[in-house]
């Protein structure tokens, strides 16, 4: 079940990508108290989140580096590379979605951002790295995404402006982007999460600067330590390490799967929005929540399994070659 490129196994590619979807969810609870105890805009939060995280990242790696000999680098040749393109991808994903939220609302802004996502990553998986969805998987994701439909929009009162589709059409392309990418060169080596998620932030960081200097930088508020405890929960859970698990398990995950995976965003939202801000569970939100996780669950398992049979036909491919050097090297012995 290991990835022969990175090492991580499947199975907690796997976990890393439902930890991270989970704290994703718990973001926009998050922002909604930053915007209740403040009048931080929602480029602004963006920027600190990502600038916060990358100072997290970048302590957290610091401490590795002095607690244990540092390990060998592959190579680092397409570094930059990788870091501007996920940069940008992850600002346009970001702010686009912000954007469309603002202009069609966040029913309808969740819906084709997370609804387009595993859609144009399950076509881009099959042309570009030609990565088979299957039967099943098919399956899975349309039952996501019927689940997210059900949740999202279950309460009724969306409106739909065709500005704010764009821009979430936006957002789901810039997503799509960061995730095939992340696959590939993870199947090509030399992809560390890391590294991926420090370079990601610090060009997330840059390209938001000015758009949020604009917008105003620094906050207005009546309860710092308030803000600044949820500032720094927005960077430490939802950002640095959401990302850099999701970066690590996306790497090694096929990109359809993580694509569904990442649905339980909405459902960790959901759940945050009963249990702390005071909304009711409807039968929409239970039904699409319920559909949801089904499908994710699938399709994890079935992930599991593929990745199991694959490693029992690398082993299997591999003994005959194993014993056939074994040979050539008892005949070069008896001559």
């Amino acid at each position: 079940m290991s990835n022969a490129v990175s090492g991580l196994p499947v199975g907690r590619g796997l976990l890393c990508l439902i930890v991270a979807g989970a704290a994703w969810g718990t973001a926009g609870a998050a922002a909604s108290l930053v915007y209740r105890a403040s009048d931080l805009g929602p480029v602004a939060l963006s920027f600190w989140r990502c600038a916060a995280g990358l100072l997290l990242l970048l302590a957290a790696r610091s401490t590795r580096r002095r607690t244990r000999a540092a390990a060998p680098r592959g190579p680092v040749r397409r570094g930059p590379v990788r870091a501007l393109v996920t940069g940008i991808g992850l600002a346009v994903f970001q702010t686009a979605y912000f954007a469309a939220v603002r202009s069609t609302g966040l029913a309808v802004a969740t819906v084709v951002t997370l609804g387009a996502g595993p859609v144009l990553i399950a076509l881009g998986a099959r042309c570009v790295l030609g990565e088979r969805l299957g039967r099943g998987g098919a399956v899975a994701v349309a039952g996501a995404l019927a689940g997210l439909g059900v949740l999202v929009l279950g309460g009724g009162g969306a409106t739909v402006r065709p500005a704010g589709v764009l821009l979430a059409l936006l957002s789901a392309a810039g997503y799509s982007v960061m995730t095939l990418l992340t696959r590939r060169w993870g199947r090509d080596g030399g992809a560390d999460a890391g590294s991926t998620s420090v370079g990601a932030f610090a060009v997330t960081s840059l390209v938001l600067l000015p758009f949020a200097l604009a917008e105003g930088l620094v906050p207005h508020t009546a309860e710092p330590v308030r803000l600044l405890w949820l500032l720094g929960y927005v960077a430490a859970v939802p950002t640095a390490l959401a990302y850099g698990l999701y970066f690590a398990g996306a790497a090694v995950v096929r990109s359809a799967t993580v694509s569904v995976i990442m649905l339980l965003e909405p459902v960790g939202a959901a759940v945050l929005a009963v249990a702390l801000l005071g909304e009711r569970l409807t039968p929409a939100t239970l039904g699409g929540t319920l559909l949801l996780l089904g499908s994710v669950t699938g399709l994890a398992v079935a992930e599991a399994r593929g990745a199991r049979a694959r490693g029992r036909t690398v082993a299997v491919r591999a003994r005959p070659a194993e014993g056939g050097a074994a040979a050539a090297r008892s005949q070069r012995a008896v001559r």
